[in-house]
């Protein structure tokens, strides 16, 4: 009776021991620097891309339910007034630039490089890389990772815009007795089941190819498949503690909340990346103490 009660206690401290590093390595500063430095980043890219994106379905595929796919996962990750506010301004934008921009491409490949800068710094710290990548080298690596990531991000947003013609063309009828509002949570159940996976392959090829070495791909998915449902997790706390959130926001930036929305939230967000690529690597330098012969290039 006694191991038993034991037990659950014992695992408790197995976990802390595991996640107690971790913990420490967040609380460094340099990490917060790295992780306010991706926030700006984002923050600096996020209408560019969503420019992109929105033009590249409307423009160029002529898909019109990509599109409003697209706007649809707005409402998934800004909900209420601001999710209204971003869309509303972004379809003025497109609908003001008209055809495909290739000036916004080139905004948000300027923009979007500056989220992998410190991110290669921070992920060669953690797997112990003293040096970094040239310049040169960095914005090569990088510019692949925006158009593999953002091919990714376009993928999901197609996939559920099949979903969503099949489930018209075959359940239309029934859905319409049901109400739309049931019908939007299911197309928004279909893009979070082609987002996620795509997603966690995004995060993978990111720990996986950003840092300056050589990483097995073993050491680095089971860590982005956490960090990827633990993303996922974090939207629907933001749901859950939106109107608080919106609340104290208004009253202390007003107009400016918007901008300090999408920082604190990337902020937060890049914490957790940066947590997961802490662990990824300490695990696999214990790996690699117990089975060397991983080089570094």
């Amino acid at each position: 009776m006694f191991e038993s009660a034991q037990l659950p206690r014992g695992r408790w401290a197995g976990l802390y021991s595991q996640w107690r590093p971790t913990l420490q390595y967040c609380m460094q500063t340099e990490v917060h620097v790295y992780a306010l430095a991706i926030a700006a980043s984002v923050l600096l890219s996020f209408f560019p891309f969503m420019i992109v994106m929105v033009s590249l379905a409307r423009y160029v595929l002529h898909w019109s339910l990509a599109v409003d796919t697209i706007y649809l996962a707005l409402d998934d990750f800004f909900p209420g007034e601001l999710g209204d506010f971003i869309k509303r301004n972004l379809r003025a934008t497109v609908d003001l630039r008209g055809p495909f921009q290739f000036t916004s491409v080139f905004l948000l490949l300027f923009t979007a490089n500056g989220i992998f800068e410190p991110l290669e710094v921070a992920l060669n710290r953690a797997w112990g890389v003293v040096v970094n990548r040239s310049y040169l080298r960095n914005q090569l690596v990088s510019l692949g990772l925006i158009f593999v990531c953002g091919s990714l991000a376009l993928a999901s947003f197609g996939l559920t815009a099949l979903n969503r013609q099949w489930l018209a063309g075959s359940w239309g009828p029934w859905l319409e007795q049901w109400g739309w509002n049931f019908g939007n949570w299911m197309i928004l159940a279909m893009f979070k089941a082609a987002a996620i996976p795509l997603s966690i392959l995004a995060l993978f090829l990111v720990y996986w190819l950003l840092p300056n070495r050589r990483i097995p791909a073993r050491l680095v998915l089971p860590y982005a498949i956490l960090v990827g449902l633990a993303l996922e997790a974090l939207k629907y706390f933001n749901l859950l503690t939106w109107t608080l959130l919106d609340n104290k926001l208004r009253h202390e930036y007003g107009p400016f909340r918007i901008s300090v929305t999408i920082l604190l939230w990337s902020f937060i967000a890049a914490m957790m990346l940066l947590a997961g690529a802490e662990w990824s690597a300490r695990s696999g330098r214990a790996r690699e103490t117990a089975a060397p012969g991983i080089e570094t290039h």
